[in-house]
């Protein structure tokens, strides 16, 4: 293989969306083994970034407006393909309790189907962006961040595929040509796609974190 970094990373980026940095590529290509095929680089490459803090291991262009939550500009529109990963999401259509039984419903590897709970047993290596949880309507509000650390709410206009309570923190994914309105990303179909991964550390501590929050808010409104 001529100069494995050139080729891994064009395929990345065309094949994947995903444009490592180089310094983070030459460490992951010292790993690997010199007689490993290009095909079989991408894959594992690919899944390691999914897995990855995209504020280390991602190039910084294309990334969001460093003042995309100005809310004094009415609406624009972000152009190309731009990688970001999930941070928080909040179901604005249920209650404080109901959002603490879905998170826990998650934790006991429980989903819903319907008004039925079901047992959801996940595999060691599943890179599912649901977590195991089914998504039942609702309306999402999902904190991302790109790979430059800028960080923008996301509003769901319409049900996006695999958006959920259940969908992991840390999943990436792909933003193109979505739109933005005073501060906030519109966030459709047509305009989010999701690849997968997590980061374990980031949704351990978002869901004890996130329940807290729900608790704190419960208390206050009782008072």
């Amino acid at each position: 293989m001529s100069n494995p970094a050139i080729q891994v990373a064009s395929q990345l980026a065309s094949q994947k969306g995903l444009r490592p940095t180089a310094e983070w590529l030459t460490a992951f290509l010292s790993t690997q083994r010199p007689t490993t095929s290009l095909q079989s680089l991408v894959q594992t490459a690919h899944f390691r970034l999914l897995a990855s803090d995209i504020t280390t291991s991602l190039s910084q262009d294309p990334c969001l407006p460093k003042d995309i939550a100005n809310v004094q500009i009415q609406e624009r529109k972000l152009r190309g393909d731009i990688a970001v990963q999930l941070l928080g999401i909040e179901d604005i259509s249920k209650s404080r309790w109901e959002q603490i039984e879905a998170i826990e419903a998650i934790e006991k590897g429980e989903g819903t189907k319907g008004r039925e709970i079901i047992r959801v047993v996940a595999t060691e290596d599943d890179d599912s962006t649901q977590g195991g949880v089914q998504k039942v309507g609702g309306v999402h509000k999902l904190l991302l961040q790109d790979a430059a650390g800028t960080v923008v709410y996301g509003l769901e206009l319409k049900p996006v595929e695999g958006v959920g309570l259940g969908t992991s923190i840390g999943c990436k994914m792909t933003l193109r040509d979505a739109v933005i309105a005073r501060g906030v990303l519109m966030l459709e179909p047509r305009s989010v796609s999701l690849m997968g991964g997590k980061i374990e550390s980031l949704r351990k501590h978002w869901k004890e974190g996130r329940k807290a929050e729900l608790r704190r808010g419960i208390e206050e409104q009782e008072r």
